[in-house]
């Protein structure tokens, strides 16, 4: 049996390790790809349309799955402005798809300046609240490799990943638009993009499922693997 292409996109301050989980459970019915933002050029981060193109460009010919977490996957509902015809079935996973306020700005342009004045280890700090439940912050196995993926990262990156998700504009209009079979996940306890931003986009998306991850924050693929990997086969399997 063929195997589908998948296309996984991690999120802001993430590497592949993001879907290394999924990686190894789902290849024995996907042939996968995750970016690894180490490899792209920096200007791919002066427009959301440019990112998306990168991304894209890196998929062999035909269609293909594809699934983003948070930034992940506000860049997978960009490639559905730019190759829709491409995209057999869409995951988004922890994110949203609203635009910044200014207060949402000036607290992202606060984070890089800590980062370009050589406190990036405060403002992975600051993340670790944002992107794991307090309840999870005693799991050092956790948070140590959700540290190490962010550290991999490093500033050039997340500044530009940031200032990109301060200028973002609001798809939400869009999401009608979207017909292909897709399923949003969110960690019942995401701080980062809350449960109501996923309820927005299932209620948007027509024939949309929405799965909500109980005991898990925003980085559902690492906290609950073996479920986020579930829900995942299944909509392959669609």
């Amino acid at each position: 049996m063929a195997k589908t292409p998948l296309l996984l996109i991690p999120g802001l301050l993430c590497s592949p390790r993001l879907f290394a989980p999924q990686v190894a459970a789902l290849a024995d019915v996907a042939e996968i790809l995750v970016p690894d933002w180490r490899r792209a050029p920096l200007p791919i981060w002066d427009s959301w349309e440019s990112a998306a193109r990168w991304i894209v460009d890196l998929m062999p010919p035909g269609k293909f799955a594809l699934a983003g977490l948070s930034l992940g996957g506000m860049l997978a509902v960009e490639i559905m402005q730019i190759a829709p015809e491409r995209v057999e079935r869409l995951a988004l996973l922890d994110t949203g798809m609203r635009s910044q306020n200014e207060t949402e700005r000036a607290i992202r342009r606060a984070r890089i300046r800590l980062a370009d004045e050589g406190h990036f280890e405060l403002v992975l700090g600051m993340q670790m609240t944002r992107f794991i439940p307090a309840y999870r912050l005693p799991d050092k196995p956790l948070v140590d490799e959700v540290l190490a993926m962010c550290g991999e990262i490093g500033v050039e990156i997340y500044r530009r990943q940031e200032e990109l998700a301060a200028i973002r504009a609001d798809r939400r209009p869009d999401l009608p638009k979207i017909k292909c079979p897709t399923v949003i996940v969110c960690g019942r306890d995401d701080a980062a993009t809350p449960l109501f931003l996923s309820e927005e986009m299932a209620a948007a998306i027509p024939g949309s499922e929405l799965v909500v991850v109980e005991q898990c924050g925003h980085l559902v693929t690492l906290e609950k693997p073996d479920e986020t990997t579930a829900i995942l086969r299944k909509w392959l399997s669609r």
